[in-house]
């Protein structure tokens, strides 16, 4: 082993849980500059399937959390993305785009109104390996309008599956009545947490907040619970992927725009063309033209499945039936629920009719696909 490689490991991030991983036996790998569990001695097929059947527990710290503050904050943050954050009742959440001004995703997130009645306080979760360039881009953008508070005293725990409510509400009697894109602060086995029913997984569950100081003893409470296992990295891959979800930096990065990665659901009416606050956010131009003119669009997100059982990993080339190069698989595995092959990657508009068959091209031999609609598993949100 080289100085190089050898000094890596101690320049690794640790959340507040890593004492926690090593007991439970858990393979660390390097992520987004953290030491990060990627499965638990049950490996990741178990920890996928106990997830879609029961409750697995999610280390998910390394992701950012930041509150923008002030009587403006609703409307500057707004002014960032192409969603709509002024409307956003408080008590609820949504998902959002920061943008670049090309109309590129500088990153996806998601934003919880706390309270609009004392003056605004947003609080908002970005990916780890994107949050010190977004918190950088906030402040810059909009540190006169608002406060831009990070919060890297608190972790980030994910309790997710059919039972996740079951075991929570043992511990917080009330989160039952929470449902999904909603929540609130709970006490939840003696921790003050703030937590919100939602999730990464396509099923039901909550993304738990809790001061680092008290992240060990919440996540043991939780692991007391018999629903709840540990899950890893690896099956939080697979589990979002079956459910159709985006992972920034393989499926949307700042070179796509909402558009091209079909998430034209996340814009809503009143920032369209036609709406009561149309356009003012980076790359309004770019993207309402394409939302206006979908035949100008050079490439498309698509779900995609293999007709055989080879797996098509990330980076595979897309061909059409006749050779042609026409995309690239961007996520790629065999999902464990389905027990097939799915992937989602971006293929020439005109390939991306649900249905149609294009070839994967694997070691140089074609692996014939279908674009497919996602999610590739129902989803099991509680929308009450």
């Amino acid at each position: 082993m080289s100085h190089e490689s050898s000094a890596i490991p101690s320049l690794l991030l640790k959340t507040p849980l890593n004492d926690l991983h090593a007991e439970l036996g858990a393979r660390m790998v390097p992520f987004a500059g953290y030491s990060m569990p990627v499965q638990y001695p049950a490996g990741l097929m178990a920890e996928h399937l106990h997830t879609r059947a029961a409750a697995g527990l999610f280390d998910v710290s390394h992701m950012g959390q930041l509150r923008l503050v002030g009587p403006d904050a609703a409307a500057a943050f707004e002014s960032l993305m192409p969603v709509d954050v002024i409307d956003l009742a408080p008590g609820r959440q949504r998902y959002g785009l920061l943008l670049n001004d090309a109309g590129g995703i500088i990153d996806d997130l998601m934003f919880f109104n706390r309270d609009h009645a004392n003056g605004g306080d947003l609080f908002v979760i970005v990916n780890g390996a994107c949050k010190a360039g977004d918190i950088a881009h906030i402040q810059a953008r909009i540190g006169q309008r608002c406060e831009v508070i990070p919060m890297p005293e608190m972790a980030l725990l994910a309790l997710q599956g059919p039972q996740a409510v079951t075991a929570l509400q043992r511990l917080a009697p009330g989160v039952e009545q929470l449902v999904f894109m909603t929540g609130g602060r709970f006490t939840v086995a003696g921790c003050d947490c703030f937590l919100t029913r939602s999730g990464y997984t396509g099923e039901d569950g909550f993304e738990i907040s809790v001061h680092a100081s008290q992240a060990d003893a919440l996540a043991r409470a939780l692991l007391d619970q018999p629903e709840v296992k540990p899950v890893g990295l690896g099956a939080r891959n697979s589990l979002r992927l079956e459910a159709g979800l985006c992972l920034y930096g393989n499926d949307i990065d700042t070179t796509t725009t909402p558009v091209e990665a079909s998430l034209n659901w996340a814009i809503q009416k009143v920032r369209r063309t036609g709406g009561a606050r149309a356009g003012g956010f980076p790359g309004a131009d770019k993207i309402l033209a394409q939302l206006d003119n979908p035949a100008s669009l050079t490439r498309k997100r698509v779900g995609l499945m293999a007709l055989e059982r080879i797996p098509v990993r990330d980076h595979t080339a897309l061909h059409s039936t006749d050779g042609a190069p026409i995309g690239e698989v961007t996520s790629g595995l065999l999902g464990p629920t389905i027990n097939q092959p799915v992937a989602m990657g971006y293929v020439q508009p005109e390939f991306a009719a649900i249905g149609t068959r294009i070839n994967a091209m694997v070691r140089g031999k074609p692996v014939p696909m279908e674009v497919t609609a996602m999610p590739f598993v129902p989803t099991r949100y509680h929308r009450g």
